[in-house]
């Protein structure tokens, strides 16, 4: 008897099931694999999609390996669909912020913009901000762009020197145009000296209140406060205060337009509030003076260096750290890239002369600031408060020594240099220049 065995259970039939079910089971671990995966496998992609952009688009500095480094401009168009943490450089009108936005650009291959520019001209990439804001030659032009701040300070002295030289360098220009135009002026030469004098009697007394004025802001962040008598202020007063072209001195009195006796509730700048990301509290502050000098430059610009580090966005773009100190060198020592105030030719800085009440002034604002960041306050533990009352203890040592030598007799005045009570008295000045040092100074 013939026994018939069923097809299903034919030997080559079996295997061939088997293999089907194992090979069933294969793509299921596979599918498995690449769902469970999947996140993974596309942050990869991105990172790799990201790295292939960066070394497509980068023009930045190139580290050689031990120490050594090439210095190469920055991107100027910077693609939109790059994300970076974006970082407002802030500072009192006197070439600082450049000294400090070369820096990064160096460092990151990633170009800086300024306020103006991104006022007048539209909104772009740039992860570098270049703010005089809130003075008189600042605007907000970046609208919501900036998550973080760091604050540049320079010596009031040379401050007021430099913004001067500014201002001559692009012809004491008052609208964004014509500063444009003379920007190739910026930085070559000292002009004269009795230009100086003429700004320096109209405009000098005013603006060391602006410098302090400036510095309560940031450190504060954004805390309304009218700039002559360092007292709290109303919105009302504030926006007056933003338009100094518009009103006089007199005309902003305090007294007149808060009133002397008026309790006012403290109240942010909005801009603060709600415009960047962290708030306008500075996260670093650098000293222009220290970045520049030899002993002290590179350890400055480490400071920035450690920002951009902690910054989202600048991986891959952020020179390795052996070249960073190089880079510095190429800039300062060697003096590559765009011209700064060290590459002023001309008379120095020392030989304009500041009048005693000047210099007093100077040293009594400096006090005040010391004493409210200082050691005994609110701000004792903050480090960047603790930074900044060394610098401006530093600063205020120096213009004690200026001061000392104009008393004594050592440091001679002319006759130019003393400045008269009616002048004094003038409370509409022709030199406040709403924007008129602008661009990417």
């Amino acid at each position: 008897m013939t026994i018939k065995i069923p097809k299903a259970l034919k030997v080559p039939y079996v295997v061939h099931r088997s293999r089907v079910v194992i090979a069933i089971s294969l793509i299921l671990v596979v599918l498995i694999s690449i769902v469970k995966d999947h996140d993974t496998t596309h942050k990869v992609g991105n990172r790799f999609l990201r790295k292939l952009s960066i070394n497509s688009l980068r023009k930045m500095s190139v580290n050689l390996g031990g120490g050594k480094c090439i210095w190469k401009p920055p991107l100027y168009d910077v693609p939109n669909d790059l994300n970076f943490a974006k970082t407002v450089i802030a500072g009192f009108p006197s070439g600082d912020k450049r000294m400090a936005y070369v820096q990064m650009e160096a460092l990151t291959g990633l170009s800086a913009r300024d306020e103006w520019d991104f006022e007048f001209l539209g909104m772009t990439n740039q992860p570098f901000i270049k703010a005089n804001y809130p003075h008189h030659e600042g605007i907000w032009g970046w609208q919501q762009a900036a998550d973080q701040v760091i604050m540049i300070v320079r010596n009031i002295r040379r401050s007021m020197v430099e913004y001067h030289d500014i201002l001559w360098d692009i012809g004491y220009a008052k609208t964004f145009d014509e500063a444009t135009l003379n920007l190739g002026n910026l930085y070559a030469e000292r002009p004269p000296p009795e230009d100086f004098f003429i700004w320096r009697d109209e405009r000098v007394l005013e603006e060391i209140d602006w410098y302090g004025w400036f510095i309560d802001y940031y450190m504060e962040d954004g805390l309304m406060r009218d700039m002559f008598t360092t007292k709290i202020t109303t919105p009302e007063h504030w926006n007056m205060l933003m338009q100094p072209t518009r009103y006089t001195v007199k005309e902003m009195d305090y007294d007149l337009i808060v009133g002397p006796d008026t309790i006012v509730t403290p109240t942010r700048d909005p801009h603060c509030v709600n415009d960047v990301t962290n708030g306008c509290k500075p996260i670093e502050v650098i000293s222009a003076e220290k970045l520049v000098d030899h002993a002290t430059g590179r350890a400055e610009s480490r400071k920035l260096a450690n920002v951009l580090q902690n910054s989202a966005g600048f991986e891959g773009w952020l020179i390795e750290e052996e070249a960073r100190e190089c880079i510095w060198e190429e800039l300062i020592i060697k003096k590559k890239g765009l011209k700064t105030f060290i590459d002023r030719e001309g008379v120095e800085e020392r030989d304009y002369n500041f009048s005693e009440e000047m210099l007093t002034k100077m040293i009594t604002e400096l006090t005040r600031l010391i004493t409210k960041y200082g050691r005994n306050g609110e701000y004792a533990n903050l480090p960047t408060a603790i930074y900044l009352v060394q610098l401006l203890s530093e600063h205020r040592a120096l213009i004690q020594i200026e001061l000392n030598e104009v008393l004594s007799g050592a440091r001679k005045l002319k006759d130019s240099d003393f400045l008269g009570a009616t002048m004094r008295k003038n409370s509409s000045s022709p030199f406040y220049s709403k924007g008129a040092t602008s661009t990417m100074r």
